[in-house]
């Protein structure tokens, strides 16, 4: 069993979207539900037969990416950039000086507040509004379609199964 979904909305998911002035409860919603489809709510941290890392399971090629792609070529979002900043850790601060943004996947298993802002800004990435807080089908094809795509193992019923059990029933 992982981390139960109160505390995570209450005290990671919720704070680090105040944090990147990204809150809504659509978009906690979305993100508890992700992190109960893809890890259980954190029972495990990295892919088991993948690359992918952290309550969420992002790659790090699309963490890479967007980072390189989304984040730093806008001036828009060099707010956004300074914020995500913020919520790593010193010595991967120092790693990211001297390597590059491809250190700052690691940061992904070892803060929730971390994964949860790439997280949200992967979402914010998508050309779609989110689907509205409280409605968990919409929730599960939107993740399908944006997050676990086309191709990917997960379904619908996945998502709205581990929502029901680990979100709306704990």
């Amino acid at each position: 069993m992982g981390i139960h979904s109160s505390d995570l909305r209450q005290y990671v998911i919720r704070p680090a979207l105040h944090y990147l002035n990204l809150w809504s409860e659509a978009a906690e919603d979305l993100l508890l539900g992700t992190a109960a489809v893809e890890t259980g709510m954190g029972y495990r941290l990295k892919q088991v037969k993948g690359p992918a890392l952290g309550i969420y399971q992002m790659e790090p090629a699309t963490h890479l990416d967007l980072w390189l792609h989304w984040l730093v070529p806008s001036p828009r979002r060099r707010g956004l950039r300074e914020a995500l900043l913020g919520l790593v850790s010193f010595h991967v601060r120092e790693k990211l000086r001297l390597e590059g943004y491809s250190v700052l996947h690691e940061e992904m298993v070892v803060s929730l507040a971390y994964a949860t802002a790439m997280a949200r800004c992967f979402y914010l990435r998508v050309p779609w509004p989110l689907p509205k807080a409280g409605d968990i089908q919409a929730q599960a094809c939107y993740w399908k379609h944006w997050w676990n795509s086309e191709r990917g193992k997960g379904t619908v019923d996945g998502y709205v199964r581990a929502y029901q059990r680990l979100v709306r029933d704990a």
